[in-house]
C-alpha cells in the first residue's frame, strides 16, 4: 500500500485500475518544501486554502497579497501574511494551492495551520506540483486599491440567477474536500459550460482524466464535505459555496454532484485582476 494516499483514494484507484501509475506518481509527494517550490511560493501574490469551520463545513477561499505574503521559513514550514479564513480553528489541517495562471504552474501543500504573528504558519505534511492540464492562462494587470468602506458579503443557501450566470461562463473552480487525514484543494479547468447548474442548489461537472491520485474524490469517497471557490478574475467577486458532493462512476466517464448548502458571495473579495483567458489546449471540446 502507499502510505501516500488514504483508504479513499486507494478504493478509487482501484476501481478506475490505475494502482501502479498512482504508485508512481505518489513518490513525488513529499513533507518537504525544494528550494525550487519555495521560490515559486514567494513569487505568487495569491493562495486557496481549503479547511473546515468551526461547524464542520469546508470552505474554499481565496488569500491575496503582494509577492512574498507567502513564503517558505523552514523545508517544513510556511509563514502567510494573511488571517487564517474566518471560523477555522487554529491548529486546523488545511489544504493549499498555490497557482500562477501566467506559467500555468500549480503547487500543493497540505498540513496543520496556526496562528502566528504574521498571520499563520503551516506545518507541511504533504508537498507536490501537478501537470499544467485544464489551466487556462491569464496575464496579472496588477491589483485594485482596498477602498474606504469595508468589503460586504452576501450570504445564502442557494445560488441567485446571477450567480448561475458567473458559473456557467466559468473555466476554472477550485475545489476543497476532507477526509479523516486531512484537507486537500485542487483545480478544475475547462471550457465555459464544463460546470453545470442542474438546479439552484445543484451543481455537476465531468471529471477530466488527471494525474490518477484520486485525492479530490478519494476524500469524497470518505466524507463528502467539499467547498468550491469561483472567481471573477476581471472584477474581484468571488463565490464560495459549501456542501457536500459525490462521484457517479459510470462505464465512459465520471460526474461529479455538488449539492450546496451554504453561499458567500463577495463583490470584491480579490483585489488582483487578469486578463481575459488563454484556453488550455487540453481543455474537452
Amino acid at each position: 500500500m502507499n502510505t501516500a494516499y488514504h483508504p479513499g483514494s486507494l478504493a478509487v484507484q482501484a476501481r478506475e485500475g490505475v494502482q501502479d501509475l498512482a504508485a508512481h506518481v505518489g513518490r513525488s509527494i513529499t513533507n518537504g518544501i525544494r528550494p525550487i517550490a519555495a521560490a515559486f511560493l514567494e513569487a505568487q501574490p495569491m493562495l486557496m486554502i481549503g479547511a473546515a469551520d468551526a461547524e464542520g463545513r469546508v470552505w474554499s477561499t481565496l488569500l491575496t497579497g503582494e509577492p512574498g505574503f507567502v513564503r517558505a521559513t523552514g523545508p517544513h514550514t510556511v509563514s502567510v501574511a494573511a488571517a487564517l479564513p474566518e471560523g477555522t480553528p487554529d491548529g486546523a489541517p488545511v489544504g493549499t494551492i498555490a497557482l500562477d495562471p501566467r506559467t500555468r504552474r500549480r503547487m500543493r501543500l497540505n498540513g496543520t495551520a496556526r496562528t502566528s504573528a504574521r498571520g499563520f504558519t503551516i506545518e507541511a505534511e504533504q508537498v507536490f506540483s501537478n501537470c499544467p492540464k485544464y489551466l487556462q492562462k491569464r496575464e496579472w494587470y496588477g491589483s485594485e486599491p482596498a477602498g474606504p468602506e469595508p468589503v460586504t458579503a452576501h450570504h445564502g443557501e442557494e445560488l441567485t440567477p446571477d450567480q448561475i450566470r458567473r458559473i456557467r461562463a466559468a473555466d476554472t473552480f477550485f475545489i476543497a474536500t476532507a477526509a479523516p487525514d486531512g484537507v486537500d484543494t485542487s483545480h478544475r479547468g475547462g471550457n465555459p459550460g464544463f460546470v453545470r447548474v442542474d438546479a439552484p442548489g445543484e451543481l455537476s461537472w465531468l471529471d477530466y482524466p488527471g494525474n490518477a491520485m484520486f485525492l479530490t474524490l478519494g476524500n469524497l469517497e470518505s466524507d463528502g464535505r467539499a467547498g468550491l471557490l469561483f472567481l471573477d478574475w476581471q472584477t474581484g467577486l468571488t463565490l464560495q459555496l459549501s456542501g457536500h458532493a459525490h462521484t457517479e462512476y459510470g462505464p465512459d466517464a465520471r460526474v461529479t454532484r455538488f449539492r450546496i448548502a451554504h453561499t458567500i458571495e463577495t463583490p470584491s473579495g480579490s483585489p488582483l485582476r487578469w486578463s481575459p483567458p488563454e484556453y488550455s489546449p487540453a481543455n474537452p471540446a
